[in-house]
């Protein structure tokens, strides 16, 4: 016997158990079939379930699922990713909790630690996501650092180089100093922060009591400065043309320079130049032959270069300097002032500029195509206004620095000779055979690797050809094996607007680059989750729910359906745990419906003529339903899908169609009426499993038994037929007139037992033809007639067709006049404002048509209620 309540947790492992025992989520390469592919966003291995990937991972598996019902093999490639600097620092901290430094480690010590901790935590968010139903083939779950991935990875680094794509040279980068590492462009978050300007006092060289003011946010970098840089047109400090400035605190002697790239009306219009620690400041010493004063260790703290303040972390050194220069009369004043400030996008540290040694991707030629495919559309961005962001990145876009000062990742394959001569090659054998071409006839040098590794993006980037296929960079004519070649190009990608150009172009760049073709075809970006202060949802602000509990608390199908009622395609997902409790509340209005319809018994009955028309008309509404339902998914519209599907189940079904077939209670339901039921429930069942695979799945096993293969998540995808849009209309109207009588009832204070005659002003057959019946059984009508005189009775107007219901004696006059008036006030009160609407000539010249004929439409129906209303007041 089923329960009176739906319970998930008793369904949900269950079914998810049988579906990978019986290797439902499993493809393999079937000629005879349309492929349908998508590959998972990598999560970081570090990683745990979060609500984005909630939402993530739920759209991809409803565009997955909905895949496979409709026959193709279907494809859903799960992994994880690497991460670098967050798995290293997650090593760091895990050596420390146990007393070991890493600088005590080896580099093949500390891997063994970082593999230890990768093979303990690294495959819990993929475990997580099976909670969530994710239907992926688990069979091929791949890792970034797997060894053939490894392989194809640096595969891809020594073609590039080898095509003239990578070079290795000293350039201002992107310094993380809590990272110790490079970052590209892309991983700076910048965030304007309160700072302070400070005003300080260069004295002239020769002339103590002469001084020029500079002013900078940052004082710690002062020792460091290489010259005092003017506009040449400034008349300010002609004067000074050829002098020498003195660094306050270290009193060393800096040329002043003349360059128009300073900005007269900024601050003082002197500008410190440090070629060290500024990117412009570096061009502008390359320009004029500075000398580049590196005063910052790795790690951000003052190095013996700075002189003062030695070993001092950089923000406290900036407090002391400030402080130090206020004692000895060097600082002018202070200001408040917003400063624009890059934050390492993985670590959140405050990034520093850093001239440094690494090696980088040109980028000017091998993005062409990936621009050109995408602003043509022939890669889809979802929404479309992502498009102009794409291209602005494209457009502008800079080489990318791929070096990583890190240990864990994919290690750079150049070989160094002990003069730092370096060639590029896979091992160290091959490096000799490389390095003898270059130097012909030199003796055999020792030979070691570069230290540094590759960027996580530069792994990633090659994720829709690696998954399949890594044998595919090694240089063989790109023929590929049978997996790549059936399911590459992949159908749809589902990911984050943020990494767009970390990811999305990228990929887009490799796949042109090694597939002459694109990576996928549909580029679907989602939104972002926030709390109800649209706060993005993260741990460290205590705003996030763990997904885990609410699968556990509400079930994964209501986790599910609550994250898409209100996520439209790059629009941010305002969270709110009532959705969920929505989602929960379906779930238990289709157990319920179950219920209902299971619980009737069958007879061989004529089927009653209510019955026929609400088949025939839930048939229809069925198919355009369905209609709508696949033009959303074809417009990827995931959100307004599932209020389709909502919509049908819990309004048409739920709400009509088993309220006009439901038997007498204790009656049985003729047999024809059951068994189109039961096909209807199994109709909708099919459309919703997309979205809620578990109460869908648990459900069509309990309509009628079937074998292990007739399972819901492979049956067919309904096929929609011809719908009867005269019928559906008819029904509109139906459903308001049931409605009225039911709102009749309750003014009156009349039982919904108690028949009732109406009477209606048309003639017969004018109006819903076929739905009176079940008007008559759905409103308890003892009998339904037309007429075209006037008649003496109570009533209502729909659509200008008025309704009656002789009521006398049942009802209190006094209560009955004042409702009436209550409503013809409210009923003039509209009438008033139509009237103002359509005799306002701007809004009639220049709205639409069909705008102001509803405003007409309104009007006439409004007059019609009003002498309605006028009639029944003379009644009474």
């Amino acid at each position: 016997m089923l329960s009176t309540k739906y319970n998930p947790s008793e369904v949900e492992n269950k079914w998810y158990s049988y579906w990978m025992e019986h290797g439902f989520f499993h493809s393999e390469p079937d000629p005879s079939k349309e492929p349908y592919c998508i590959v998972i966003p990598p999560p970081n291995v570090t990683g745990v379930l979060h609500m984005g990937h909630m939402l993530n991972n739920t759209i991809q598996d409803i565009l997955v699922r909905k895949a496979r019902m409709q026959g193709k093999e279907a494809c859903w490639v799960p992994g994880t990713d690497h991460a670098s600097i967050a798995t290293e620092a997650k090593v760091v901290a895990m050596l420390r909790e146990r007393g070991i430094k890493k600088s005590d480690l080896t580099r093949e010590e500390f891997l063994k630690y970082a593999w230890e901790w990768k093979e303990k935590y690294g495959g819990i968010i993929l475990e997580q996501l099976k909670k969530l139903g994710a239907s992926c083939d688990w069979e091929r779950t791949k890792f970034t650092m797997d060894p053939d991935y490894y392989e194809a990875v640096i595969d891809v680094f020594i073609d590039l180089y080898n095509k003239g794509n990578i070079y290795r040279g000293l350039r201002m980068v992107n310094w993380d100093p809590a990272g110790k590492t490079a970052l590209s462009d892309d991983e700076v978050i910048h965030r304007d922060v309160p700072s302070k300007l400070y005003y300080i006092n260069y004295p002239i060289e020769g002339n103590p009591n002469e001084f020029v003011t500079i002013a900078t946010v940052r004082p710690e970098t002062i020792m460091a400065d290489a010259a005092i840089c003017v506009n040449p047109n400034d008349e300010r400090y002609k004067h000074l043309k050829g002098k020498k400035a003195l660094i306050p605190l270290i009193n060393r002697a800096i040329p002043i320079i003349e360059d128009d790239y300073v900005a007269m009306d900024f601050g003082t219009g002197c500008l410190k130049v440090t070629p060290a620690h500024d990117m412009n400041d570096n061009m502008l010493g390359l320009k004029h032959n500075l000398e580049v004063i590196d005063i910052l260790n790795e790690d951000g703290t003052l190095n013996d270069k700075a002189q003062i303040f030695v070993g001092e972390d950089r923000f406290v050194a900036r407090k002391k300097i400030a402080k130090a220069l206020e004692e000895k009369s060097y600082l002018q004043k202070t200001e408040d002032y917003t400063s624009h400030v890059g934050f390492s996008e993985r670590t959140d540290a405050v990034i520093e500029p850093r001239l440094s040694l690494q090696w980088f991707l040109k980028m000017q030629e091998i993005t062409k195509p990936a621009l050109e495919h995408v602003m043509n559309d022939d890669i889809q961005l979802i929404p479309s206004k992502f498009k102009n962001t794409y291209h602005h990145w494209m457009a502008n876009v800079r080489d990318w620095c791929i070096s990583r000062q890190l240990w864990w990742g994919h290690r750079i394959p150049a070989w160094y000779d002990e003069e730092g001569f370096y060639v590029v090659a896979k091992t160290e054998e091959e490096a000799h055979k490389v390095y003898q071409t270059k130097k012909p006839g030199a003796p055999k040098p020792k030979l070691t690797q570069e230290s540094d590794v590759l960027d996580t993006w530069f792994s990633s980037w090659l994720w829709p050809i690696a998954v399949f296929d890594t044998s595919v960079f090694k240089g063989d004519g790109n023929k590929g094996n049978k997996d790549l070649n059936y399911y590459y190009p992949t159908n749809d990608l589902v990911t984050a607007p943020e990494i767009l150009f970390f990811w999305v172009a990228r990929m887009i760049i490799a796949g042109y680059e090694y597939r002459d073709n694109l990576p996928f075809r549909n580029v679907y970006l989602t939104g972002i989750v926030r709390d109800k202060q649209g706060r993005k949802m993260s741990k460290s602000l205590g705003n996030s729910p763990d997904p885990l509990d609410l699968i556990s608390n509400f079930g994964a199908d209501a986790v599910r359906t609550g994250m898409l009622f209100s996520s439209p395609a790059g629009n941010d997902l305002l969270y709110d745990e009532r959705l969920i409790e929505q989602g929960r509340n379906f779930a238990n209005k289709i157990w319920n419906a179950f219920r209902l319809v299971k619980g009737w018994t069958t007879d061989s009955l004529p089927q009653p003529e209510e019955n026929k028309v609400a088949i025939a008309w839930f048939e229809s509404k069925f198919n355009a339903s369905l209609t709508e339902l696949n033009d959303h998914f074809s417009k990827f519209r995931m959100s307004d899908a599932l209020m389709t599907a909502y919509k049908l189940i819990w309004d048409d079904f739920c709400a009509w169609y088993l309220e006009m077939i439901k038997p007498e209670f204790g009656k049985p339901i003729d047999e024809a009426t059951y068994l189109t039921t039961v096909d209807f429930f199994e109709r909708l069942m099919k459309v919703l499993h997309p979205f809620m695979p578990f109460i869908t799945e648990e459900l069509w096993h309990e309509l009628k038994e079937r074998v292990q293969s007739e399972c819901i998540i492979v049956a067919p995808w309904p096929t929609p037929n011809d719908q009867n849009d005269i019928l559906l209309a008819d029904g509109v109207f139906a459903f308001e007139i049931i409605t009225e009588i039911r709102n009749f009832r309750n003014g009156k204070g009349l039982s919904p037992k108690e028949a009732l005659k109406l009477i209606v002003k048309a003639p017969e057959g004018s109006l819903v033809k076929s739905f009176w019946p079940v008007i008559k059984k759905l409103s308890n009508l003892s009998e339904v007639s037309f007429t075209a005189d006037k008649i003496n009775a109570s009533g209502f107007v729909i659509k200008s067709t008025e309704f009656f219901i002789p009521v006398e004696g049942k009802i209190d006059v006094a209560k009955e006049r004042e409702a009436l008036l209550k409503d013809l006030e409210y009923q003039r009160g509209f009438m008033i404002s139509v009237d103002k609407k359509l005799s306002n000539e701007k809004f009639v010249n220049s709205a639409k048509p069909e705008v102001v004929e509803i405003e007409r439409k309104k009007k006439a129906d409004a007059e019609a209620k009003i002498r309605s209303l006028e009639e029944s007041l003379g009644r009474l």
